[in-house]
């Protein structure tokens, strides 16, 4: 049984009798959206089994929310998908609090939850994994959502709670910080 299923299992039990969610359509927008936000927790959180536990919990949450109506809320994909990053967010945030901001990267799980090539990994890959990994959280979940989710300052405002104009000095420094760390040698020149 995959985790859709049993999410979807979830799903139908706790709210056929309430409200009768369609499955299929939640099906249909787990299948479109799990992927990237596992990827997201992932490479966030630095624990596999943590983006495995998160992820589940974000569709009960999205579910139970939209349990009293009879069909999947009334959002575009775009608003939809951003509503369960920032549910995503607030439990990873969630997390964070409870045992701590000390987060330790498993390379393992980060390398796993990345998207596969044909082609060898090049070493600005390798580079750009070992800088990632290097980063405090806030910094690698802002630059994630910003440049491989491709999401503006005003959608990343939005999943993490914080205003937009902090987004982009945030963000800013983030990408500083990983300059620095991506060209150590230039940065001691200067």
């Amino acid at each position: 049984m995959t985790l859709a299923d049993t999410i979807a299992n979830y799903a139908g039990s706790a709210t056929r009798e309430v409200s009768g969610i369609d499955e299929d359509a939640f099906r249909a927008l787990y299948d479109r959206t799990a992927r990237p936000l596992w990827v997201y927790l992932v490479r966030a959180s630095g624990s596999r089994d943590l983006a495995d536990d998160l992820l589940q919990e974000t569709y009960c949450r999205f579910l139970s929310r939209y349990g009293g109506r009879s069909a999947l809320p009334p959002m575009d994909e775009a608003a939809t998908r951003s509503y369960l990053f920032r549910i995503a967010t607030y439990l990873l945030h969630d997390r964070w609090r409870q045992g701590g901001n000390a987060v330790e990267v498993d390379i393992e799980a980060v390398e796993a939850a990345e998207v596969s090539t044909a082609e060898p990994a090049s070493v600005a890959h390798i580079d750009v994994r070992r800088v990632m990994d290097s980063l405090k959280p806030r910094q690698r979940q802002i630059l994630w959502l910003a440049y491989v989710e491709g999401m503006n300052h005003a959608e990343i405002a939005a999943i993490t709670g914080l205003g937009a104009l902090s987004i982009r000095l945030l963000l800013f420094r983030a990408r500083r910080q990983a300059a620095t760390l991506l060209r150590p040698e230039e940065n001691r020149k200067g």
